[in-house]
């Protein structure tokens, strides 16, 4: 972290409490933009799966089993 992002925090701690949530959500907000290069290219993986699912490629998975992996 550079040191103007160190003077940046250390400046947004000395807001009061309201000014602070509302730096965090404009920084956030700034974050959530889409990109149309990766939505692209993700509603052309969507168009393949659909298709090789169709042709018998690829087996659906039940989402029970899926989210039984990842839980500890």
């Amino acid at each position: 972290m550079g040191n103007d992002a160190k003077t940046l925090i250390d400046r947004a701690r000395a807001l009061s409490p309201e000014d602070r949530i509302a730096l965090v959500e404009d920084v956030l907000d700034s974050l959530d933009h889409a990109d149309p290069k990766i939505d692209q290219l993700w509603a052309r993986e969507v168009t393949d799966r659909v298709a090789a699912y169709r042709r018998g490629e690829l087996a659906a998975k039940d989402l029970n089993d899926v989210v039984a992996k990842y839980r500890p």
